[in-house]
């Protein structure tokens, strides 16, 4: 078993002084992934390390990776991503994967951070009130896709417009109005969330553009996808590839 040193230099750097039972039970195996996840892969561009993990947590998030999640988390930490921020994402990825699927992960950063005695819970980070939330909403979408989103609240059949405000006063209002990330950050981890979990291409098309609007180019978007490969696979990743081709040409 050959390990490179660079790929044995990155996992010290995540997991200070951890040695993976992996190499004892699977060693041929450990030696093929972390031989590509942490040498390979992490030195195929320039992602710095903090925009890295928070990416790799949020596509945990996304495909359900909770074993993973709760071992990428402290290297995370490690890297400069503040508690804050891992709260952060997790909260975000409520309205985008639905509480059924999130509850383990809040429970994950919940027992993570108090394990290595942060105080919970977190300063509040919400800028809205119930009363406040529908405008302030309306405007992050705006802010983020454009002036055509001024109306969408409203608009839509009668019986399922329902849906579009509750799109702008509580995905958008109660969420992306929040302290701890800014839209950016916010675009890349909901591009993250929507490629890890699948069927979203849609969506993912949108989102895509939206971060292009943002500043975080098509460039940086694959940079993201690149260094999240090893932990969604091979399909999700072309799939977002694609998506962000179309958002480029749209």
């Amino acid at each position: 078993m050959r390990i490179t040193e660079a790929a044995k230099q990155y996992y010290e750097k995540m997991f200070p002084g951890y040695e993976s039972k992996f190499l004892e039970t699977d060693p041929e195996f450990i030696e093929r992934f972390d031989n590509f996840a942490f040498d390979v892969v992490v030195n195929q561009d320039d992602l710095d390390d903090r925009t890295r993990l928070m990416a790799i947590l949020s596509v945990l998030i996304g495909c359900q990776g909770i074993d993973e999640f709760r071992a990428m988390l402290p290297a995370a930490l490690n890297f400069g991503v503040t508690p804050v921020e891992a709260k952060e994402i997790v909260y975000q990825s409520v309205p985008y994967l639905g509480i059924g699927r999130v509850f383990p992960f809040l429970h994950a950063v919940n027992e993570i951070l108090t394990a290595r005695g942060v105080e919970l819970p977190l300063p509040g980070q919400a800028t809205t009130t119930m009363e406040t939330r529908l405008e302030a909403g309306i405007q992050a979408q705006v802010d983020i896709f454009g002036e055509s989103m001024q109306e969408f609240w409203k608009s839509g059949p009668e019986e399922s417009k329902h849906i579009n405000h509750w799109l702008a006063a509580n995905c958008f209002g109660d969420y992306y109005t929040r302290q701890g990330l800014d839209y950016k950050q916010r675009e890349m981890i909901t591009f993250c969330f929507l490629l890890a979990q699948g069927g979203c291409e849609p969506q993912l098309i949108s989102h895509a553009a939206a971060n292009i609007r943002l500043g975080n180019d098509k460039s940086f978007l694959i940079k993201v996808i690149s260094q999240c490969l090893p932990f969604i696979g091979y399909p999700r990743s072309l799939n977002a590839l694609r998506c962000v081709n179309e958002a480029t040409v749209k």
